[in-house]
């Protein structure tokens, strides 16, 4: 187990987005967070106590956790003094990245040597089974994206909480680090052997009361050209009844590919639920979540209800404002 509370290390984040896997941990476990470690150029800033490890460490925090998501997943020889220096303070290392802190040999020697622990949550854990595609019974709701980074997450977990809310039988199923950071439990989807991914899904939901939904966190985006295949291993493994189209409104092109537009949510639409057919005929999109952030009050509000109207679908921040209309389209089905 994971020890908690959390120092958040956001090392030299270059934006917010960079950070998300501290932000997601702040935002829905912030009883589990202590402040914030960041190094000199950061331009990520989760609004939490700036500490050093020595303040930390006095504060009660356990563990420190690399709550940055690079491309590719690397730990930065930039990042190594301070994961060092942590590891004699005291301090358990937990860490989402595809570079396993298992395999760097100096912090190995360190924590052996502190008898500290080194946590690795990209691991599949399981040997996940290869999908058959055969029906099981309950309900499962799938995020689906225009890109990378634009809120399945919370969508989901907002989801959940707002089913639980009104008495539905609902469970979230974390697919990537940070979900698994949160709630404790999951499959690193993006970790598994692809022949397996579909399988780990089909594992992760499955046979369950027939009023009970399996609340699916999405990953990546069909559209996306770098993760695509996390994507369509989720619709395949999930064989989901109803999907909630997720978007950025305020990007200019998909994240990591300057040379890549977002395509229209009436794509998504489409392309989603053919693919989804494949396995699941009766799968619908119950609605879109718009990740506002960028936006004001007015502004966000605006453009919900523009894309509410054109799409005939409930148009929500689930953050932002909840999502319970999304939850009374789930209780429709």
């Amino acid at each position: 187990m994971i020890e908690t509370p959390y120092l958040l290390f956001l090392g030299d984040a270059p934006d917010g987005l960079a950070a998300k896997v501290a932000q997601g941990i702040r935002d829905w476990r912030p009883e589990n967070c202590v402040g914030q470690l960041r190094m000199e150029g950061c331009k990520a800033d989760l609004k939490l106590e700036d500490m050093t490890l020595e303040q930390a460490k006095a504060a009660g925090a356990k563990t420190l956790v690399i709550g940055v998501a690079n491309r590719g997943g690397k730990i930065s020889q930039a990042w190594k003094k301070v994961l060092v220096a942590a590891l004699e303070e005291g301090f358990d290392l937990a860490s989402g990245l595809h570079n396993l802190l298992r395999d760097e040999p100096d912090l190995v020697a360190v924590a052996e040597a502190c008898g500290r622990s080194l946590h690795d949550v990209r691991v599949p854990e399981v040997e996940y089974p290869i999908a058959d595609g055969r029906k099981r019974a309950g309900k499962r709701v799938l995020a689906v994206g225009t890109d990378c980074s634009v809120g399945k997450m919370y969508t989901t977990l907002a989801l959940d909480a707002a089913m639980r809310a009104r008495g539905m039988k609902s469970t979230f199923r974390a697919t990537g680090q940070t979900g698994i950071l949160i709630t404790g439990d999951g499959v690193p989807l993006d970790a598994v052997v692809a022949d397996f991914m579909a399988g780990s899904i089909e594992w992760l939901t499955p046979e369950n009361d027939p009023d009970h939904w399996d609340v699916i966190e999405g990953q990546g985006s069909l559209y996306h050209v770098s993760f695509s295949g996390v994507s369509l291993a989720l619709i395949h493994g999930g064989q989901p009844d109803a999907l909630v189209l997720c978007h950025e409104p305020t990007r200019t092109h998909m994240r990591g590919l300057p040379d890549y537009g977002l395509p229209a949510l009436e794509a998504v639409r489409d392309l989603s639920l053919q693919l989804a057919h494949v396995c699941n005929p009766d799968c619908r999109v119950v609605g879109v979540s718009i990740n506002t952030q960028h936006m004001g009050d007015a502004e966000a509000e605006r453009y919900c209800r523009e894309i509410e109207d054109r799409m005939g679908l409930p148009t929500v921040d689930p953050f932002r404002h909840g999502a319970d209309r999304l939850a009374a389209a789930l209780a429709e089905l």
